[in-house]
């Protein structure tokens, strides 16, 4: 079985941003914005995508494929495609948390984007950001005997992204992203574009747009996209934290 290449434009202990989605345009629509400002800022990034749209109503799997490919190009990041059983099939599975877990180990990023757990959204978002968030911690044991191939990583953050309003967790503070730069939101805007197949459906790019431009006006920007610690954050001094959201 080939292996899967190291992104190429990581560094030598890999990339800052390892993203993991479960359908070819999740990770655009759920945190593009941020990703083109993190690789515009000359940080590597990488895409894990655990379907190939089998399951859904438009696009067929090389079309969504397709789209996928040009899509992390736009976005300036790399991208590899898993197999978890297709879209729609998704289980939380041992055997699925470890070749997560694995491929943690090899591209050894600094930082962890994975969809929500919260329930109320597609069931595949729910079971690949709970098996991301096992795999994080399973990464780190050097017992492990299933990843031996790889030396143990520790990743310094995992942060959730929210596909849908509807996925936004109530119970936990954002970390709101400014991402108003017009060079990230024209990569931004293109990249959504690129899964031309799911515009057959709703007006998905108009949508996370404006989502970005609300919660811009909450903090002062044009545009800013909302990600979630799954752990608190932890900053060596108060001069270098961030301005709070609040302007009204």
């Amino acid at each position: 079985m080939p292996t899967k290449p190291t992104p190429k434009s990581a560094a030598a202990d890999g990339p800052l941003l390892l993203a993991f989605g479960a359908h070819p345009d999740d990770i655009e629509f759920g945190c593009g914005g941020v990703i083109a400002r993190e690789t515009q800022a000359g940080h590597a990034a990488h895409f894990v995508v655990c379907s190939r749209g089998e399951a859904g109503t438009h696009g067929t799997p090389v079309q969504r494929t397709a789209e996928a490919k040009k899509s992390a190009a736009l976005l300036g990041a790399t991208l590899e495609f898993v197999d978890l059983g297709g879209d729609s099939h998704m289980e939380p599975k041992l055997a699925h948390t470890m070749k997560f877990a694995a491929i943690i180990r090899r591209v050894r990023p600094r930082l962890l984007l994975a969809p929500t757990i919260v329930e109320n959204q597609h069931p595949d978002h729910v079971t690949v950001g709970r098996m991301v968030r096992d795999a994080a911690r399973l990464a780190r044991y050097g017992g492990v005997a299933e990843l031996m191939k790889y030396k143990p990583h520790t990743i310094e953050q995992l942060l959730f992204y929210a596909v849908t309003v509807e996925a936004e967790p109530a119970d936990r503070s954002a970390v709101l992203m400014d991402v108003s730069e017009h060079a990230v939101v024209a990569a931004w805007t293109a990249a959504m574009e690129a899964h031309a197949s799911q515009a057959k459906t709703r007006r998905y790019v108009g949508l996370h747009l404006a989502r970005a431009k609300m919660h811009g006006v909450r903090c002062g920007a044009g545009h800013a996209i909302q990600l979630f610690p799954n752990d608190p954050l932890v900053c060596e001094s108060l001069a270098t934290l961030g301005r709070a959201a609040r302007q009204f």
